[in-house]
């Protein structure tokens, strides 16, 4: 658990205010109200990275449940506007899981790529988030992944690899044929990374990345039920805009997208209308202006159990059982 505590550098004039409304000019802002209303407002070709996770329709507190082809069309009306808000040079990043109906799992990120292509985006990565805790499923395996599709407007996008680079495996590894036989044949800053983001032991010093979700006792938890980390956006962020460009999250949540914006010099833009979680994003930019916000950082290490914690080990209920015994002999296989 990290709590930051220093000078993000961020040169906001008058950073503390948040407006409510859409302003050329400002460099937070925070509509309290449906995204379609907000979307209106907002100019052509003016953001630079749409970063988001849109409502589920799994039938959460903060959602009405829907059919599929309802929701789905829903949807559509707002991609229509993000095509149109979007820069020629610009990306959006859409976090999605399964909707779940009767058992029956529907994988929206398949059901979404038809809504993006209809309005003419280019799939550029499918990403696939791993993550190893979530709800258990008792008919059907746990789901431990999301996808993250990018899209660009057009073929002439940002993308700056070098911030997001990882450590070459074989860094000495060299040409052994050609013009630059016998020469270092990787990048002295790294190499591109995986698109499978993943549960690892050093995730910024692996190829694949990791980025735990926002459960239990993850320093980001808020009361949002399906809250994506402050890492996730900032690798978006960070490969797809430049310092000063536009983000926006036309669903903000909790306001995660707009932390992220702001710790790396982003001008943040969000639509949230749920008041309770209005309130909490308010105060997530609040502590991220004052340096306070605790979050985990790039890089972190996952926690990995060392067998001494209680809930690490195995129950004597289970020892004293057969069955018991059985699967813990298992478990033990190489």
């Amino acid at each position: 658990m990290n709590e930051i505590l220093f000078d993000y550098g961020i040169d906001f004039t008058d950073s503390n205010e948040v407006s409510s409304h859409y302003d050329a000019e400002a460099r937070i802002i925070l509509y309290p109200g449906d995204t379609n209303d907000f979307l209106a407002t907002i100019p052509d070709e003016t953001v630079a990275l749409i970063m988001t996770s849109p409502p589920y329709n799994l039938g959460k507190d903060y959602e009405s449940r829907t059919s599929i082809e309802y929701y789905l069309e829903a949807q559509s009306q707002v991609i229509k506007q993000l095509y149109r808000i979007l820069r020629s040079d610009g990306s959006i990043c859409w976090q999605v899981g399964n909707f779940v109906d009767k058992g029956e799992v529907y994988p929206l990120d398949v059901f979404y790529y038809g809504i993006f292509k209809k309005f003419g985006f280019h799939l550029r990565n499918r990403i696939i988030w791993r993550f190893g805790h979530g709800l258990h499923a008792s008919k059907r395996f746990s789901g431990r992944y999301e996808t993250i599709l990018w899209f660009t407007k057009s073929n002439r996008y940002t993308f700056n690899l070098d911030p997001v680079r990882v450590p070459s495996k074989y860094p000495g590894k060299r040409h052994f044929k050609g013009p630059n036989r016998g020469k270092p044949s990787g990048n002295p800053l790294g190499k591109n990374p995986s698109d499978i983001w993943e549960i690892v032991a050093q995730d910024w010093e692996k190829e694949l990345w990791d980025i735990p979700n926002v459960k239990a006792n993850h320093p980001e938890k808020t009361d949002h039920p399906c809250q994506y980390p402050i890492e996730l956006v900032e690798r978006c962020l960070l490969a797809l805009t430049r310092e000063n460009d536009q983000v926006f999250d036309p669903y903000a949540g909790v306001g995660t997208s707009l932390v992220a914006a702001i710790l790396n010099n982003r001008r943040a833009i969000g639509s949230e209308k749920e008041a309770a979680y209005v309130a909490i994003a308010h105060q997530r930019i609040r502590d991220s202006l004052n340096g306070v916000l605790r979050h985990r950082s790039i890089g972190t290490p996952v926690h990995q159990p060392t067998g001494n914690e209680r809930v690490s080990q195995i129950p004597d209920e289970w020892k004293d059982d057969p069955e018991a015994r059985l699967f813990e002999e298992r478990i033990n296989y190489p």
